[in-house]
């Protein structure tokens, strides 16, 4: 959070009050895991602890208590993400007497407990500083690239460092860029289509913004971070998907799109800036806001977009494989494959609470059909629950669940039943939301305790579907959603029995 005032300073004792505001609040940073006593604060001021006080209400808006809180409560949270850290161990560090009243503060400040944390829900709430804002000169537009999480590699090196140890703090870096940057993005899709930002006065200080201050920069923040982890990839502690991730990147950052339908207008603006007069062409550019887990539906996917969904990417590289130990909890992982099947037709019944399907009885009928048609087996014949949103964001289409089996290719459908069809790479040359789906996926087979692989708590929807999607995600395999996006629980031993496998939408 930055708060920016414009300040008239006619004397000195002005600017000496921002000074030691600002100094108050790095004393607060330096000391965020001790006891701080708000008079030890007020010193660094120079003057008593109720002349403090009001003073940082009358600037910031917030108490001083409040701001501390609120520091903690973030930076345990990012604590959480770290593998093997305890819930209690975080609360005693961040000076919570119980975990208790840890977990209840915790909560109402990101509205989940913590151990439900996770790397794109935490509530963000950062050094507070107080900017001068001086009138004239470039316009505030130009802080859109100070607010990336943006992080020096090169000048971090620390020979007094392992390499794991090295290599965390990059995977540190990665889980906060993570949460910050996808809301930058956003803004930035604001900014593009704000018509009052692009007269032409505007034109050539706007390309040195976007052209240099952003795509040059992360082009830059790139080639860092391909020599740091370069340095330390004789170790074998670096996912090595982080080089394939950073190539995609660069290539889009410098305008070599792999996306058929942006081409041409990343093409023209690369080659001349004044096509962003255009505001069709601005459009196309910027895309829709998909908000900070980038998931939200949007009219238009525009080159925006891409960027945001490649700097993930290179994130997701970082810090999923740590996060998908950390989730294994009682059960482990038999069997991961990629799988490229040839044509195929789902055949099922939609699961629907209260009419009888989901009952034993309704199940055993509806797979006892599908047992008559041994002959139009696919080659992955267990019994499922395929699952999906019809092509669509699952912010505006709910989750339709349907029992039944993958078959061959235009196997007759019984009376009842209905079926998707599946082709074994996409038969639209640009994005065509819903069926023909694609029959390319990941599968995962799971042992161990049944319960714990069918946990909800402290998932996205269940200990199976995270981590078979967290290691698609590290491995930087392409998720098609949403336009192509589905997945299914596995019965390996019919669907009487839990389900102990998963399936998951990938486009390799």
């Amino acid at each position: 959070m930055q708060i920016s005032y414009i300040i008239v300073c006619k004397e000195m004792d002005g600017m000496n009050w921002i000074q030691c505001l600002s100094k108050s609040i790095q004393y607060i940073e330096e000391h965020i895991t001790d006891r701080i006593r708000i008079d030890e604060i007020a010193n660094q001021a120079y003057t008593s602890s109720s002349h403090f006080q009001l003073l940082f209400h009358l600037v910031f808006g917030i108490t001083v208590g409040e701001y501390i809180r609120n520091r903690r409560l973030t930076l345990a949270a990012l604590e959480l993400l770290k593998p093997g850290r305890k819930i209690i161990d975080v609360a005693m560090q961040y000076q919570y007497d119980t975990q208790e009243s840890f977990s209840k503060a915790f909560a109402r400040f990101h509205g989940f407990p913590p151990s439900k944390v996770q790397a794109d829900k935490i509530r963000m709430f950062h050094p507070l500083k107080i900017n001068i804002t001086v009138q004239g000169g470039f316009d505030m537009s130009r802080s859109l690239v100070d607010e990336f999480y943006w992080s020096d590699f090169i000048n971090q090196k620390d020979e007094l460092l392992s390499d794991i140890d090295k290599y965390q703090r990059i995977v540190n870096w990665a889980i906060e860029a993570r949460v910050h940057n996808p809301n930058v993005f956003d803004a930035l899709t604001e900014w593009i289509l704000d018509d009052s930002e692009w007269t032409d006065d505007k034109l050539v200080e706007n390309e040195q913004i976007f052209m240099q201050g952003i795509l040059a920069r992360f082009r830059g923040q790139n080639a860092q971070l391909r020599a740091y982890l370069k340095e330390i990839e004789s170790s074998g502690i670096v996912n090595g998907a982080v080089f394939n991730a950073l190539d995609r990147f660069d290539n889009e950052l410098s305008g070599k799109t792999e996306y058929n339908d942006l081409r041409n207008v990343i093409t023209k603006m690369f080659t001349d800036f004044s096509v962003m007069r255009d505001r069709k062409i601005r459009e196309q550019i910027a895309g829709g806001k998909t908000g900070p887990t980038g998931t939200d539906s949007v009219d238009i996917f525009g080159y925006v977009n891409l960027l945001k969904d490649c700097d993930a990417r290179v994130q997701w590289t970082l810090f999923m494989p740590d996060m998908v130990e950390k989730q294994k909890k009682d059960f482990k992982i038999e069997k991961f494959e990629y799988m490229k099947m040839p044509a195929m037709r789902f055949i099922g019944k939609e699961s629907c609470e209260g009419d009888g399907l989901d009952t034993v009885e309704g199940l055993k009928n509806l797979f006892s059909i599908l047992d008559t048609m041994s002959e139009y087996k696919s080659g992955f014949d267990y019994d499922v629950l395929f699952q999906h949103h019809y092509g669509r964001g699952v912010d505006v289409e709910r989750w339709h669940g349907f029992w039944g089996r993958f078959m061959k290719a235009d196997t007759p459908v019984p009376e009842g039943f209905v079926y998707f069809d599946f082709t074994p790479q996409r038969t639209e040359s640009n994005f065509v939301a819903g069926p023909p789906y694609i029959s390319q996926f990941a599968f995962a087979v799971f042992s161990g305790n049944i319960e714990a692989m069918h946990e909800k708590e402290g998932y996205d929807c269940d200990a199976m579907y995270d981590i078979t999607r967290n290691i698609i995600l590290g491995q930087d395999v392409n998720i098609p959603y949403p336009d192509k996006y589905w997945t299914a629980e596995v019965f390996l031993d019919g669907y009487d029995n839990y389900s102990t496998a998963y399936m998951f939408s990938v486009e390799l």
